[in-house]
C-alpha cells in the first residue's frame, strides 16, 4: 500500500544519473549498435554517460566518437527515457543526427554497422528501443518513463 508522502518528502531532490543515445541517419540507413554485455544487451543506438562537467551535447558527441569512430554535427533533441533503478533517477537523453565525419568502427560496446531503418525494426531491439523509436518518429512525443509493473514486468508510458 502506497503512503502520501508529506510535503517536504514531495521535494527532496533526487539522486540522478545522465544518459545519452543518438540516432544517427545517412538517408534511409540508421547506425545500429548490437550492444553486448550482461546489464543491457540487444540492438541499440550508441550513446553513453555524461561525465562531470560536460554539456549533454558534448556528452552525446563524445560517446558517439568513442563507440563509432565518428564524430558527428548538430545533435538535435528529441526527446527524454527515464526510470528509477536502486533509488537513483537514469535519464536518458535522445539526440539524432543527420551529419557526421570519420570513419566507422567499433568498440568494446558492441558491433556497429549501418542498416535499412526499415530492417532496424526488425531486429532483437534491446529494451526501450520500440518506445525510443516512437519518440524520434513522432514530433507530438517527447518523453517515456519506464515503470516496473506488480508482475514485475516493465512498462514504457510515452507522453
Amino acid at each position: 500500500m502506497k503512503t502520501e508522502k508529506t510535503e517536504t518528502e514531495q521535494h527532496l531532490p533526487e539522486h540522478v544519473i545522465f544518459m545519452n543515445m543518438c540516432m544517427l541517419c545517412d538517408g534511409d540507413r540508421v547506425l545500429a549498435l548490437d550492444k553486448t554485455g550482461s546489464g543491457y544487451s540487444g540492438t541499440t543506438f550508441p550513446g553513453g554517460h555524461v561525465e562531470a562537467g560536460e554539456t549533454f551535447t558534448e556528452a552525446v558527441i563524445r560517446e558517439m566518437r568513442e563507440e563509432t569512430g565518428l564524430t558527428i554535427h548538430h545533435p538535435v533533441l528529441r526527446g527524454i527515457y527515464h526510470w528509477y533503478r536502486d533509488g537513483l533517477h537514469n535519464i536518458g537523453l535522445l539526440y539524432r543526427a543527420d551529419s557526421y565525419e570519420g570513419t566507422l568502427k567499433s568498440s568494446e560496446e558492441g558491433q556497429v554497422y549501418w542498416i535499412l531503418r526499415a530492417e532496424y525494426e526488425k531486429k532483437k531491439l534491446a529494451a526501450g528501443m520500440p518506445q525510443v523509436l516512437q519518440i524520434m518518429d513522432d514530433d507530438n512525443l517527447t518523453e517515456c518513463f519506464e515503470e516496473r509493473q506488480a508482475d514485475g514486468s516493465f512498462l514504457g508510458r510515452l507522453f
